[in-house]
Protein backbone atom coordinates (compact mmCIF):
# COMPACT_ATOMS: atom_id res chain seq x y z
CA UNK A 1 0.00 0.00 0.00
CA UNK A 2 1.39 3.14 -1.02
CA UNK A 3 2.16 6.11 1.91
CA UNK A 4 1.44 9.75 0.78
CA UNK A 5 1.01 13.22 2.62
CA UNK A 6 -2.14 14.71 2.36
CA UNK A 7 -1.94 18.76 3.38
CA UNK A 8 -5.68 20.73 2.33
CA UNK A 9 -6.63 24.28 2.93
CA UNK A 10 -10.71 24.33 4.05
CA UNK A 11 -12.25 27.39 2.98
CA UNK A 12 -15.54 28.62 4.47
CA UNK A 13 -17.74 28.80 7.52
CA UNK A 14 -14.53 26.03 9.19
CA UNK A 15 -14.02 27.68 12.45
CA UNK A 16 -15.49 27.75 15.67
CA UNK A 17 -18.05 25.12 14.19
CA UNK A 18 -16.67 21.98 15.17
CA UNK A 19 -14.86 21.20 12.16
CA UNK A 20 -11.50 20.14 12.83
CA UNK A 21 -13.27 17.70 15.40
CA UNK A 22 -14.95 16.28 12.44
CA UNK A 23 -11.93 15.83 10.37
CA UNK A 24 -10.01 14.18 13.42
CA UNK A 25 -13.28 11.69 13.87
CA UNK A 26 -13.31 10.62 10.12
CA UNK A 27 -9.48 10.81 9.82
CA UNK A 28 -9.07 8.27 12.63
CA UNK A 29 -11.47 6.15 11.21
CA UNK A 30 -9.24 6.12 8.32
CA UNK A 31 -6.18 5.00 9.86
CA UNK A 32 -4.69 8.51 9.03
CA UNK A 33 -2.24 10.38 11.47
CA UNK A 34 -1.69 14.03 11.34
CA UNK A 35 -2.88 17.55 12.51
CA UNK A 36 -6.54 19.89 11.41
CA UNK A 37 -4.87 23.27 12.86
CA UNK A 38 -7.22 26.76 12.27
CA UNK A 39 -5.03 29.20 10.27
CA UNK A 40 -5.44 33.19 11.12
CA UNK A 41 -7.25 33.67 7.35
CA UNK A 42 -9.98 31.87 8.59
CA UNK A 43 -8.96 28.82 6.55
CA UNK A 44 -8.76 25.48 8.39
CA UNK A 45 -4.97 23.69 7.46
CA UNK A 46 -5.17 19.84 7.46
CA UNK A 47 -1.98 17.46 7.31
CA UNK A 48 -2.74 13.89 7.11
CA UNK A 49 -0.61 11.05 6.44
CA UNK A 50 -1.66 7.26 5.41
CA UNK A 51 -2.47 5.36 2.31
CA UNK A 52 -3.12 6.97 -0.80
CA UNK A 53 -6.63 5.71 -0.57
CA UNK A 54 -7.05 6.92 2.72
CA UNK A 55 -5.88 10.43 2.39
CA UNK A 56 -7.81 10.52 -1.08
CA UNK A 57 -10.96 9.49 0.78
CA UNK A 58 -10.56 12.19 3.23
CA UNK A 59 -9.73 14.75 0.33
CA UNK A 60 -13.08 13.74 -0.90
CA UNK A 61 -14.94 14.34 2.79
CA UNK A 62 -14.01 17.81 3.34
CA UNK A 63 -15.22 18.92 0.14
CA UNK A 64 -18.10 16.66 -0.84
CA UNK A 65 -22.16 18.84 -1.13
CA UNK A 66 -23.84 17.63 0.53
CA UNK A 67 -21.93 15.58 3.34
CA UNK A 68 -22.90 12.33 3.83
CA UNK A 69 -21.21 12.45 7.52
CA UNK A 70 -22.68 15.26 8.77
CA UNK A 71 -20.10 17.75 8.64
CA UNK A 72 -20.27 21.56 10.10
CA UNK A 73 -19.61 24.69 9.07
CA UNK A 74 -20.01 25.06 5.42
CA UNK A 75 -16.93 24.33 2.89
CA UNK A 76 -16.43 26.86 0.11
CA UNK A 77 -13.48 25.34 -1.15
CA UNK A 78 -10.40 23.22 -0.65
CA UNK A 79 -6.67 23.57 -2.26
CA UNK A 80 -4.53 20.47 -1.73
CA UNK A 81 -1.19 19.28 -2.19
CA UNK A 82 0.46 16.00 -2.09
CA UNK A 83 3.76 14.84 -0.88
CA UNK A 84 5.76 12.10 0.71
CA UNK A 85 5.00 10.94 4.10
CA UNK A 86 7.60 12.38 6.71
CA UNK A 87 6.76 9.82 9.52
CA UNK A 88 4.08 11.60 11.52
CA UNK A 89 3.32 9.92 14.85
CA UNK A 90 0.68 8.37 15.30
CA UNK A 91 -3.01 9.82 16.14
CA UNK A 92 -4.92 12.82 14.95
CA UNK A 93 -4.56 15.93 17.10
CA UNK A 94 -7.18 19.73 16.75
CA UNK A 95 -4.72 22.46 16.74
Amino acid sequence: MEGARLTAWVRGRVQGVGFRWWVRARALELGLAGTATNKEDGRVEVVAEGSREACERLLALLGEEPSSTGRPGRVSGVTSRWDAPRGLAPGFREC
